[in-house]
């Protein structure tokens, strides 16, 4: 699928859920929604815009995937 690059976020070049993503790891769903749609609502960007430690595994909701490694 085709992003809207105007619409992408500031983080997504070194974010993990583009390498799980391109990897066939994690839905679709999660970038389009988040990565390339209201990035302001994804917790990782707002812990990322706070300096606050987040681990990898982390999805955009907040939850813990701890099948991503």
């Amino acid at each position: 699928m085709e992003f809207d690059k105007n619409k992408e976020c500031k983080w997504y070049c070194c974010c993990p859920m583009r390498i799980y993503y391109e990897k066939g790891l994690l839905n679709e769903k999660y970038i389009e929604d988040y990565c390339f749609g209201n990035h302001d609502k994804c917790i990782r960007y707002q812990m990322e815009e706070s300096g606050k430690y987040h681990p990898d595994n982390m999805l955009p909701d907040g939850t813990i995937d701890k099948t991503l490694k």
